[in-house]
């Protein structure tokens, strides 16, 4: 009797065993309804003037530093995250979408969790095959415009905003 039970055991392990493999839903993966402003991007950061003038190139020695750009959990198409991954000012809030024109922007809003202050977004864009990798391969390129209100170097540095440009990460860091 007890070989019956341990082999009915063992039947009934390995059809939960199977059934945890079946698909649940019809769904096809695919992209995300702005897949083509997503991205990972290595930019550069400069302080620049009101007109855009650069008046400092670099000002915090970063070098490269990263920036993600990804859908909201709706999935829309009229925002998205811009987030820096605590590379440069560590910001991470929704920016206004035109997805067909590729740009960006966002007012007055709140960059981070803790409230520390709030960001302006101008002129931001991404255009395809506009830049290149290090390699010199084509990618896409992201170019936007930040400020932010709690920010204690304008003044003293004459500069008004920082422009924040780059290209695709392509993988190659030589």
């Amino acid at each position: 009797m007890k070989k019956y039970i341990s082999m009915m055991a063992m039947a009934l392990m390995l059809s939960m065993g199977f059934s945890a493999c079946d698909v649940e839903t019809d769904e096809e993966p695919g992209g995300v309804n702005i897949e083509k402003m997503c991205g990972y991007w290595d930019v550069t950061v400069d302080a620049v003037d009101e007109a855009g003038s650069v008046v400092i190139e670099n000002p915090f020695g970063l070098g490269t530093a990263t920036v993600f750009t990804y859908n909201t959990a709706s999935n829309g198409t009229t925002q998205m995250w811009l987030d820096d991954q605590d590379t440069f000012w560590a910001y991470k809030f929704l920016v206004d979408i035109d997805y067909n024109a590729r740009t960006f922007s966002a007012s007055a809003r709140d960059y981070d969790a803790d409230g520390s202050g709030q960001a302006v977004v101008t002129d931001g864009k991404i255009l395809e095959n506009a830049g290149k990798n290090l390699h010199g391969v084509p990618c896409d390129s992201i170019s936007f415009y930040i400020s932010f209100s709690d920010d204690e170097y304008p003044e003293a540095y004459g500069y008004a905003k920082y422009h924040v440009s780059g290209v695709k990460h392509s993988g190659f860091t030589e």
